[in-house]
């Protein structure tokens, strides 16, 4: 009796084989190309984004500035003219306000008229001097003249009332004898008063010079007065208050009719003019030079795109011009990053249509290659 053999059952695999061992290995080659492909995107967009930005310097400690002059007046008085309203743009030279201008007014007639008066005493001390380098020298030859004329008279006197007392007594009498003695002493009593004229009339220099000095004196009056008219006028041009530039009028604090005084602060009038006050670490500041570009970006106008060049570094950071400088020389000292202001110039990218005011917040990135 003959026996058959079957033949062993296929072998199958175990559940617990791995998949992958069973998976063609032409698959795994797009999942590995996928991922080196995310590697090197991820390294050429680092790079680029390496050389783009190393050479940038930001902040958004930054502002717009500009030229604000606060108009004050220069005299005191009631305002009687507002001209200007709230935000207003002017022109230089045109007229804000006007203050009551009676006072000053009157104050300059009365200083044209001091200056007028001043003018004519100044006209008669020319003339009084004119007049006394004649006077003074005709004066002194009529004094000598006058002396001369009483010593005469004194010798005549004299020789009476000698022939009066050597004379008979019975050819004259005491009558003429007591008469030659009273001309012979009346003569000596003109000759002194000659002599002392002529004394007096001798200062003929020094009464010039007093001449002249009173002429100076008047000259000195006139100045004075010219410059009080001066005064007076300036005062009067002062109560016409002016643009000193073009701009807008901002921070308006006074109504018709407000009494004013020279300082108080009435508004200001702020330039067309804006540029951009950008504080920098001074970590940022190594590399950053006048005329690089910038960019500019505005949060208030997010849709404006500006362009600019730094213009100036300030020699000296912000603290050090505040209020209360750092005293850095003390026991308890901590370093702090300090800020420089940069200030960037606007070149363009302006809206005519989209106002600029100062203080607006800023984001400005220099290129600095």
């Amino acid at each position: 009796m003959s026996s058959s053999v079957s033949a062993p059952p296929p072998i199958e695999p175990s559940s617990g084989s791995h998949p992958s061992q069973s998976r063609p290995a032409g698959r795994r080659l797009p999942t590995r190309l996928a991922l080196m492909t995310a590697a090197v995107a991820a390294v050429l967009g680092g790079g680029w984004y390496y050389l783009t930005t190393n050479h940038q310097e930001s902040t958004d400690d930054a502002f717009t500035d500009g030229r604000a002059i606060a108009i004050s007046p220069k005299v005191s008085g009631y305002v009687s003219v507002l001209a200007v309203d709230d935000n207003q743009y002017v022109t230089a030279g045109q007229v804000l306000a006007e203050i009551d201008a009676r006072d000053y007014q009157i104050a300059r007639d009365k200083a044209r008229a001091s200056l007028h008066l001043a003018e004519a005493q100044l006209a008669s001390a020319r003339i009084n001097a004119r007049m006394a380098r004649i006077a003074y020298p005709a004066d002194l030859a009529s004094a000598q003249a006058q002396r001369e004329s009483a010593a005469a008279s004194l010798i005549k006197a004299e020789a009476d009332f000698k022939r009066q007392q050597q004379v008979d007594r019975r050819a004259t009498t005491q009558q003429d004898v007591d008469q030659a003695a009273a001309s012979e002493r009346a003569a000596r009593a003109t000759v002194a008063d000659a002599a002392a004229k002529l004394h007096k009339a001798a200062m003929v220099d020094e009464n010039v010079a007093a001449a002249d000095a009173q002429v100076g004196q008047s000259e000195g009056q006139v100045a004075e007065a010219a410059a009080d008219l001066a005064q007076a006028e300036l005062n009067l041009s002062h109560t016409r208050i002016l643009a000193p530039q073009d701009g807008w009028v901002t921070k308006r604090n006074v109504e018709q009719g407000a009494y004013v005084q020279p300082g108080q602060s009435l508004m200001a009038v702020v330039s067309s003019k804006v540029w951009v006050t950008a504080n920098f670490k001074e970590s940022q500041l190594r590399d950053m030079r006048p005329g690089q570009r910038v960019d500019i970006a505005l949060d208030a106008y997010p849709q404006l795109h500006l362009t600019g060049k730094v213009d100036t570094i300030q020699m000296g950071s912000g603290s050090r011009f505040s209020a209360f400088p750092a005293e850095n020389a003390t026991g308890n000292y901590i370093k702090i990053v300090q800020r420089i202001p940069v200030k960037i110039t606007i070149e363009s990218g302006f809206d005519p249509k989209i106002p600029l005011p100062l203080g607006l917040s800023v984001i400005p990135t220099v290129y600095e290659r």
